[in-house]
């Protein structure tokens, strides 16, 4: 599966246009949403926490066209909950986001 690291400021640019600070703040809340759904799924006490996580982030995911993550959050759904992989995949396609 191809990463994009520019989809998702191209998905942000046309949904607000070339207004750079919304831009950038619109970035800066989807990335604290990110992380908040990772923090989560890293915490999840309970199959049914991990599994709601998941599909938070896969929705957050799907709602910039970010095909890369939400791919991996749709498997973090289906893996046992607290799998190290699928944690060290989320953490690294989410740290590319922030980097892009």
């Amino acid at each position: 599966m191809s990463y994009d690291p520019g989809a998702l400021n191209a998905a942000l640019a046309a949904a607000v246009g070339e207004d750079i600070a919304l831009i950038a703040d619109l970035r800066i809340a989807f990335m604290e949403s990110a992380e908040r759904q990772l923090d989560l799924l890293r915490n999840a006490q309970a199959d049914a926490s991990w599994e709601l996580a998941s599909w938070r982030l896969k929705g957050l995911a799907a709602s910039f066209g970010l095909t890369h993550l939400m791919a991996l959050a749709d498997e973090a759904a289906d893996c046992v909950r607290g799998d190290p992989r699928i944690l060290r995949q989320l953490r690294m396609a989410i740290d590319r986001l922030q980097q892009g």
